[in-house]
């Protein structure tokens, strides 16, 4: 029998309402190995993995390290030509692999393809990730073939590429550690593809509350590490000093929006963790420059704003 091209990784975290559903997707896929990653769930997720008729791996973890440390735990162990990523609460149709596949077997210099992310009402969530002019990753939700960066709710990537690129940044839990690899990706000179036909429907926010404080936390905690690992060096010093200049303006504005990311206490969190892992950020950022091919101002030029 031949060895699969893909390794599919889901992670899940109290999963046990839901991941049957993907799991039984995922059987109906062209051949492949499935790796179930359980963040120590404590709600029976483990217990129904192992009955799940498909026979996943399954690899429990002490404690619960978040989407990208659940991802970064399994990769060395990944040998497959390609690795996907899937969230626990996403369905995927019929084909969804086949499509991801053939899609990066026809197009050698791109790295990653990234799914149609469709939610319960039929609306689109995500065909990819745009990069905005003050370094956020953005759901896109029309695109050409091409776009910035993968949704990493539902991605191929290939698995050499990544591992060259550095893997997944595991500190950052969740949130922005697939936008922070797609810049990486480009780094070094890989393309990201979006394709149409590789479909799933996604429960969003299943695992995570959108809105939330935590929620809040990850994303600008992380957009700001993302800036300052991968951006021209212009911009990871202008970003940061602008969400401390918002910050400290926050108290005088009577026109305060009221959401969580504006909240004062949140935010100077924020930044304190950010000030924590400075140093280790300082040393990806070099190890990172090393490794690229393309120049961060081009990769900046080309895609901020688009």
């Amino acid at each position: 029998m031949s060895t699969p091209s893909t390794t599919v990784v889901v992670v899940t975290w109290r999963g046990r309402g839901h991941i049957t559903a993907c799991l039984d997707a995922l059987a109906r896929q062209r051949p492949h190995r499935t790796v179930v990653v359980d963040n120590a769930s404590d709600d029976g997720t483990a217990d129904l993995v192992a009955a799940h008729p498909s026979a996943p791996e399954h690899v429990r973890l002490p404690r619960n390290l978040g989407y990208a440390g659940g991802l970064a735990a399994v990769l060395p162990d990944v040998t497959s030509e390609y690795v996907a990523w899937l969230n626990d609460d996403a369905v995927p149709d019929d084909g969804w692999l086949a499509a991801l596949e053939d899609a990066l077997d026809a197009t050698p210099d791109a790295a990653a393809a990234t799914s149609s992310m469709v939610l319960a009402d039929g609306s689109t969530q995500s065909v990819g990730v745009r990069l905005t002019a003050d370094g956020h990753g953005v759901d896109l939700v029309l695109a050409g073939r091409e776009v910035f960066g993968f949704c990493g709710g539902a991605a191929l990537l290939r698995t050499a590429a990544l591992a060259r690129a550095g893997g997944v940044p595991a500190g950052f839990f969740c949130y922005y550690e697939d936008t922070d690899t797609a810049w990486r990706l480009r780094l070094g000179g890989h393309r990201v593809l979006s394709v149409g036909p590789a479909r799933v429907r996604h429960r969003h926010g299943a695992s995570t509350n959108p809105g939330s404080r935590p929620f809040h936390r990850w994303n600008e905690r992380n957009r700001l590490l993302m800036l300052l690992r991968c951006a021209p060096l212009a911009v990871a010093l202008r970003e940061p000093a602008r969400f401390a200049a918002i910050t400290a303006l926050l108290p005088l504005r009577r026109d305060r929006p009221d959401a969580e990311n504006f909240r004062v206490g949140l935010r100077v969190r924020v930044l304190l963790e950010v000030l924590a892992r400075l140093p280790a950020t300082l040393v990806e950022r070099a190890r990172i420059g090393r490794r690229a091919a393309v120049p961060r101002r081009a990769v900046w030029r080309e895609w901020a704003g688009r």
